[in-house]
Order: C-alpha cells, then structure tokens, then sequence
C-alpha cells in the first residue's frame, strides 16, 4: 500500500502573519511609516500654532501685502506682508529649475545612453559627489567667486543692453546680490539631483525597449527620443519635482547670495528674499512677539506651498505614468 503522507493546509489571514515573525515585521514597517506622517503633521500643528497671532490680525491679507516692516518707531509701526517672500522663493526656484531641469535630463542622459563605459562611473561618482557638499560651501563659493564673475560678466552686459527694453533685466548692477545669482546657485545644487535620479531611471528601462527600435533601423538618438524618454517620463518629472523642493526650501545659500531686501524690484538682479531665507535671519532676533508669529505664518506659507507642488507633482507622475510603458492610454 503506498503511503499517503497527509499534508496540513497553508495558513491564511491572520495565522499566516503570526509565522515566521511577518507580523512583527509588518507592525514595525507600519509603526515608521505612520512616523512620517505624524512628523508632517506636527510640522503643519506647530506652525499653524505659532502663527495665530499674526493669522488672527492680517488673515489671508498676509499673502498679498508687500510691505515688511518689524521696526517700531514713533512715526511707522511695524507691518508684515508675505509677498516679497513668497514673490522671491517662486522666482528664484523658476529660475533654478529652468536652467537645472533641461541640463539635469541631458547630463542622465548622457551617463545612461551614451558615455563610454570606462567614463561612466567616475562621472556618475562626480555627479552625486555635488549633492553630498553643504549648501553653505555653495554660499561661499557663489558670494567669494561667483557673484562677482556673474555681475560683470553677465549681469552688467545684458542690463546694459537688452535691460533698456526689457525691465525685469534692467540695472546697472551695483551689487553682487539677486534673484538671478541665487537661481543659478539653486540650479547648480539640484542639478545633481535630477541627473541622478534620471540616469537611474533611464538605467532601469529594459534592454529590448531599445533593442526593438534598433532592429527597426532606427538611429541611437531615435532610440532615446522615441522609446527610451517616452518610458521613464513619469520617474524624470518626479526627480525634476524633488529638485524644485530642494530649491523652494533652501536656507543658507539663498541668505548669503539674496541679498535679502523685502523691497520688490522688478529686474531679477537686484536683491530680494526667500520666504527660508527671511525666517532663518529674523527668527533668532524677533523683536516682538508679533514679529516672531509673522515668520512662524511665512513658514506655515512655504509649508504649505511645498505641499500643494508635491501633490501637483504626484498628480502629473500619476498622469504620465498612466497607460503601459509611461504612455497615456
């Protein structure tokens, strides 16, 4: 007679997470997941605490005003207005990401597709080499060597010129501090980041994606035009956006090279200031508490600004993404 060996049925539900530690495991991955989410949400709790006196006497008026006064004299008292801030952060992370997002996809580009293989990892190790130096390197690079090359060599000859007929290029330059120096200084930081995150991306595109338009005859930059950029959209936009979030929220280099004047001028290369950078410089000297629950709101602005792009962000990764291979159904 042969032998039937009798075989017990796979636990399921709740038996099967109490095996071999999966429960355990799964509460642990749960509990630090849930950490991140309580850390954002006590971000968003402290600052929308701290800012209810400033909330409760300007509103959403705060947005708009472009006065930022905190000195009290016999003759003004103090005002705050968010606008120059917010006006500053917007436009000197445009300008970053303008001059960093196209170069950033080129240079993944090149690493992934078309640099030789004896180039690639030194130049890889270069590129992610940038990302590891503190922003305050950057600060002083751009105030000691930058800014006075920029204003000479680029600032000074376009206002002169062609800042007759357009304003938000005009000058002369009488300083070294701007929105414009500050946006390429942001661009060289986050370039790393978006050129790193797009090789990657364009690494892990599988090998017959190519090798299908290749037999096809199609030229190598065919290949990458047609198949290989279309494939990995959705991870690009994502690593363009964590750039713009480095940008938005940069604190140290943007102090050092903004100037920070909360006068708005209309060319970019005068001074001006981020909503980081005029936190980071007052906050530690608030004169009033007024005064310091009118940086805790501006805070609470950039954090919410910050939010609203990530989700922006999120919804365009979903929208590209949708469909197979990256491409809208």
């Amino acid at each position: 007679m042969a032998n039937i060996q009798a075989t017990s049925p796979k636990p399921t539900g709740w038996a099967h997470r109490l095996q071999h530690g999966d429960l355990f495991f799964w509460l642990l991955t749960l509990f630090f997941a849930l950490v991140i989410i309580g850390l954002v949400v006590a971000v968003g709790v402290v600052t929308y605490n701290g800012s209810a006196e400033a909330r409760a006497e300007y509103g959403t008026s705060f947005l708009t005003q472009s006065d930022w006064n905190p000195i009290e004299t016999d003759l003004y008292q103090p005002s705050y207005g968010a606008w120059p801030a917010i006006r500053g952060t917007l436009l000197s992370s445009l300008i970053a990401l303008l001059l960093a997002a196209p170069t950033g996809i080129a240079i993944g580009i090149f690493l992934s597709e078309l640099c030789p293989l004896r180039l690639r990892a030194l130049l890889g190790f270069t590129v992610e080499l940038l990302a590891a130096i503190p922003s305050v390197i950057y600060g002083l690079w751009g105030v000691a060597v930058f800014s006075p090359w920029f204003t000479n060599a680029i600032a000074n000859p376009l206002a002169t010129s062609i800042g007759q007929f357009i304003p938000w290029l005009a000058g002369p330059i009488a300083v070294s501090r701007g929105l414009a120096v500050t946006g390429v200084i942001l661009a060289i930081m986050i370039l790393p980041t978006i050129a790193a995150i797009t090789r990657d991306v364009l690494q892990a595109v599988p090998n017959h994606q190519r090798d299908v338009m290749l037999a096809l005859g199609s030229t190598r930059w065919e290949v990458i035009w047609l198949s290989v950029l279309p494939y990995s959209r959705a991870g690009i936009i994502g690593g363009v956006m964590l750039g713009l979030g480095r940008a938005l929220g940069e604190t140290m280099a943007a102090t050092m090279l903004i100037g920070n004047s909360t006068r708005i001028e209309e060319s970019i290369f005068y001074p001006a200031t981020t909503a980081a950078a005029l936190v980071a410089s007052e906050l530690p000297n608030s004169n009033s508490t007024m005064h310091e629950s009118a940086l805790i709101y501006l805070a609470l602005v950039l954090f919410g600004i910050t939010l609203i792009l990530n989700l922006a962000a999120r919804y365009l990764v979903w929208q590209t993404s949708r469909g197979p291979a990256g491409a809208r159904a």
